[in-house]
């Protein structure tokens, strides 16, 4: 039996088996869909089950599947309302309606984001040990979240995030888009700085590679990769593209507000010069002592960089001097400890003098983490012997993967200053003939809604990552994701409407010829990540709210956490329930209700969530005094219902209990020092309430 289940395993995953192993760089091509069901997703799926003498199982029960996909594509629960509005809907495109209803829903792409902003390592703050927060980075996430919600075309996505301020600089969204280019963790104090330089330059390079790609470039910085078709060469030519990268903070307005803003500023700056220019004499001798011991941790080299004029620079220098002035310049602050005698009554007088006249300063415009280039010359590139930026060798142009198209980039200044490079790098990524960028897209897509991807590592297309399992599945979402304008819903809707979708989880008739059900014979059981569970409580305890953007919300931690948590303030009670996209993410502290849960730190790519179940798990729902909170205010809800246990259960679940369960209810309250609070507990920490069937 053994040998025979063996047989039908290897006949089953030979289109995948036959693949050549650089399949993930040639071109898709639209397969024909086989003539086995209405639905393409259907028609490729069974052709593989029929192969191995399977077929799906039975339909979910529409509870079922409106939770399932409510979920899915929200990260929330139905509502009761919701429930009953669809049982009663027994017209043939019910489900379609609520699909359609979903994703117009706003919560449709906070959900969405939440697995882009794991794969390009969104945070808030530095890491390292410092951990500095980044006070506009929020925007970013905003940015995501929005163009998921609008249907934003893919192409146009990334091509926002990787060039927005090249090829749309009046666009106020492409150039908060550019943060992308910023999300890597930075160590603000180090004095190495061109090794600092080259470390930021790889982060942006490999996180590029991972995330529009599916590639590990970064196995090529150092030799050619051992198995898949990058060389060194062309590690560093890709690298070329971000040689010029300039950080900085975008104000965000019309070219009228902008001029407005800078005319007030001079106002108040022609009021104010006379006092800072008397407390710049004051304070000279003070800030030069704090400049020259900030300037001594750096090597002479790079001190010297500060004595050469802005103008006179290198683009190298100006790269290089950033660096060393954020340090220098930031950390010589003048205090009241460094004035001496009579000096020091006068600064401070002065001091409070222009305490007073910041009070009259004009608020600035907002600004957004963005990126841009030093200007329309760069440094050169240099491919680097073993990856050491000590040991530089020949110079290299910018240009593409060699497997995919062997030419260095063609691209010219803009008319705002930048090189154009990276615009000619975000066309060629979603040039619609691209062998990986939709493949990669859809596969992320279909990894959210069944748990794993056609592709099951989903951040390596290379050789030694798995080969798809429905290789012509796989095109053809690629092929109709790039043929429907790049529109992600549209792949979302073609994915949910499918019986393969709406099939029940609860099914065995495949384990013995495919045990871990890689032809969805069945679908998939999953469980909720952190951010949805604590997103489910705050939904069923009537908490949860629904307000969209602006700055991260910081809830309450434990009390053990507190004393190391730094900058943490704890936000309103109201504004702490609000969704979990819009927690603060704090490189060196994540929330730890969501690490419990298995969230990434995002300090790097993250394509693919590992699922994990631990005692501490089951420990915090159970204690938690969050949780315990979320209990209390669930049976305040409920309690006003004629029939509050089955209200709650109606709500947690989905469903209402069975006449087995109602007599488990009501024995379960009967008992003394029960309590109404204890049966809401009871339903968050149970499996049905933190798994989706």
């Amino acid at each position: 039996m053994r040998a025979l289940v063996l047989l039908v395993l290897l006949a089953t995953h030979s289109a995948a088996a036959d693949l050549p192993n650089d399949w993930a760089f040639q071109k898709p091509t639209r397969p024909a869909v086989p003539a086995k069901a209405k639905h393409p997703v259907d028609a490729f799926l069974l052709a593989k089950l029929d192969a191995a003498k399977l077929t799906y199982a039975a339909l979910a029960d529409k509870r079922t599947l409106l939770r399932r996909v409510t979920f899915d594509l929200t990260g929330l629960p139905p509502t009761p309302e919701e429930v009953a509005a669809f049982l009663k809907d027994d017209s043939p495109d019910a489900y379609v309606k609520v699909v359609n209803r979903l994703l117009a829903s706003p919560r449709f792409g906070e959900r969405a984001a939440l697995f882009w902003l794991d794969v390009v390592r969104f945070a808030e703050s530095d890491g390292y040990k410092s951990d500095d927060f980044r006070p506009s980075a929020w925007r970013y996430r905003d940015y995501v979240i929005q163009s998921f919600n609008a249907d934003k075309p893919y192409d146009r996505f990334v091509q926002e995030q990787l060039a927005g301020d090249e090829l749309f600089p009046t666009d106020t969204a492409a150039l908060v888009a550019t943060g992308f280019l910023r999300h890597a963790p930075y160590e603000y104090n180090a004095v190495n700085i061109e090794q600092k330089r080259q470390d930021y330059l790889n982060d942006i390079t490999d996180t590029t590679g991972a995330t529009f790609l599916g590639l590990t470039l970064g196995c090529a910085k150092c030799h050619d990769h051992k198995t898949d078709p990058v060389t060194q060469h062309d590690y560093y030519r890709m690298q070329a593209f971000f040689a010029g990268y300039w950080p900085t903070e975008k104000l965000l307005g019309t070219p009228e507000q902008v001029a407005a803003a800078e005319r007030k500023r001079q106002e108040w700056e022609a009021k104010t010069a006379d006092l800072r220019k008397q407390l710049d004499e004051l304070e000279q001798s003070a800030r030069e002592k704090a400049t020259a011991k900030e300037r001594s941790r750096f090597a002479e080299e790079y001190q010297q960089l500060l004595d050469i004029p802005v103008e006179k620079r290198t683009p190298l220098q100006r790269q290089l001097a950033m660096i060393v002035e954020k340090q220098v310049y930031v950390r010589n602050k003048v205090t009241a400890a460094q004035m001496k005698g009579p000096n020091q009554e006068k600064w401070e007088g002065m001091t409070k003098r222009m305490a007073e006249f910041e009070k009259e300063k004009p608020s600035d415009l907002p600004t957004a983490f963005a990126m841009t280039d030093v200007g329309p010359d760069v440094p050169p590139t240099r491919l680097l012997k073993r990856g050491d930026w000590k040991k530089p060798a020949e110079l290299v142009v910018p240009g593409y993967l060699s497997e995919i198209t062997d030419e260095d980039a063609e691209f010219s200044a803009t008319p705002h200053g930048t090189t154009g490079r990276r615009a000619a790098l975000a066309k060629w990524i979603t040039q619609p003939g691209h062998p990986l960028t939709a493949r990669v897209m859809v596969n992320r897509i279909w990894q959210q809604l069944f748990g794993r991807g056609i592709v099951p590592t989903p951040g390596d297309f290379g050789v030694t990552g798995d080969k798809p399992t429905h290789p012509e599945l796989l095109d053809y979402l690629a092929s109709e994701f790039m043929a429907n304008g790049w529109k992600t819903k549209a792949v979302y809707r073609l994915i949910v409407t499918s019986k393969a979708y709406q099939q029940a989880s609860v099914a065995d008739h495949g384990a013995k010829v495919d045990s871990e059900n890689y032809l969805l014979w069945r679908m998939p059981r999953k469980r909720l990540d952190g951010e949805a569970l604590r997103d489910a409580m705050l939904a069923v305890s009537g908490q949860l709210n629904t307000k969209t953007g602006g700055p991260s919300i910081y809830p309450e931690l434990p009390e053990e956490l507190k004393a190391a948590a730094g900058k943490w303030p704890v936000s309103a009670e109201a504004e702490r329930n609000r969704r979990s996209v819009y927690v603060a993410v704090k490189r060196n502290l994540r929330y730890p209700f969501f690490a419990l849960f298995d969230s990434p730190d995002r300090s790097e790519v993250c394509s693919r969530r590992f699922v994990t179940t631990t005692a501490p798990q089951a420990l915090t729902l159970l204690n938690d005094k969050m949780v315990l909170g979320y209990a209390k205010t669930f049976a305040a809800k409920v309690a006003k219902d004629a029939d509050p246990a089955a209200r709650a259960f109606e709500m947690a679940l989905g469903r209402t209990p069975t006449p087995e369960e109602r007599t488990a209810l009501t024995a379960f309250l009967a008992k003394p020092g029960v309590t109404l609070v204890d049966l809401c507990h009871t339903l968050l920490n149970i499996s049905e309430f933190a798994y989706v069937d």
